[in-house]
């Protein structure tokens, strides 16, 4: 244990896998706060004449985490690894942290993948990091030299939630009617059974036979492997 105070690292990559690493920012002073918010979309729409609505489920939107900054360069703190060296130039400071984060890859034509780090604490889901996009970007400049030159900025930015969507599939892990079934019949099951598992609600159990080209529902045989589509998608 050094005793050496844990610096907020905000680490670019080039691929959406998170393997081809570009290059790390690490902010000079820690935020004072950082915020995170999470959003659930439902459906709302209320039927003519009704006191309430029964909202449906649509989506669990990406995390958002908004990180507040400041980039200071009055001569007072210092730079890592440099003995009795000081940040002096906060322009550059933030033209350092634009190029990371902000401007186009001119190989991927989109700005970088990026990954939010603070020691051992926690910004998201992947244990000690957060992987995300820069979505939003605020800078107030608030202190000047006499000719001008901005000595310290304050900056706001808001990050959106990047998870590769093969992992995501893996981590959301689905089995909600909301998406496609594959079933295997097993001894004793029948298609009215099946769908008021799958849906929870056997009224479906036509459509499904009709998705599967089932001219007698009845008989199934075991063993044998029905598509449920997604409930959306199932007119009654």
């Amino acid at each position: 244990m050094t005793g050496e105070l844990t610096k907020v690292e905000i680490r670019a990559f080039k691929d959406k896998n998170y393997k081809q690493h570009l290059g790390t920012f690490e902010l000079p002073i820690n935020p004072v706060k950082f915020s995170q918010a999470f959003k659930v979309s439902y459906e709302r729409q209320q039927a003519v004449g009704a006191a309430g609505t029964d909202p449906d489920f649509k989506v669990t939107k990406p995390e958002e985490l908004s990180l507040e900054f400041t980039l200071d360069g009055t001569g007072v703190v210092p730079v890592k690894g440099a003995a009795n060296t000081f940040h002096k130039d906060v322009a550059k400071q933030v033209e350092a942290f634009l190029k990371l984060a902000y401007v186009m890859n001119s190989d991927t034509h989109k700005p970088n993948f990026l990954r939010l780090l603070w020691g051992n604490g926690s910004f998201g889901k992947l244990k000690s990091c957060f992987n995300c996009v820069l979505i939003n970007l605020t800078i107030d400049y608030t202190l000047f030299a006499p000719d001008g030159k901005p000595l310290r900025a304050k900056l706001n930015a808001k990050f959106l939630e990047y998870i590769e969507e093969e992992l995501r599939i893996k981590e959301e892990g689905k089995k909600s009617p909301d998406v496609t079934h594959v079933r295997t019949v097993r001894a004793g099951e029948n298609l009215p059974l099946i769908t008021q598992r799958i849906y929870g609600d056997q009224s479906y159990y036509l459509q499904v036979a009709k998705a599967n080209g089932l001219i007698n529902f009845r008989g199934l045989k075991t063993n044998t492997n029905l598509r449920f589509p997604p409930i959306d998608k199932t007119t009654l």
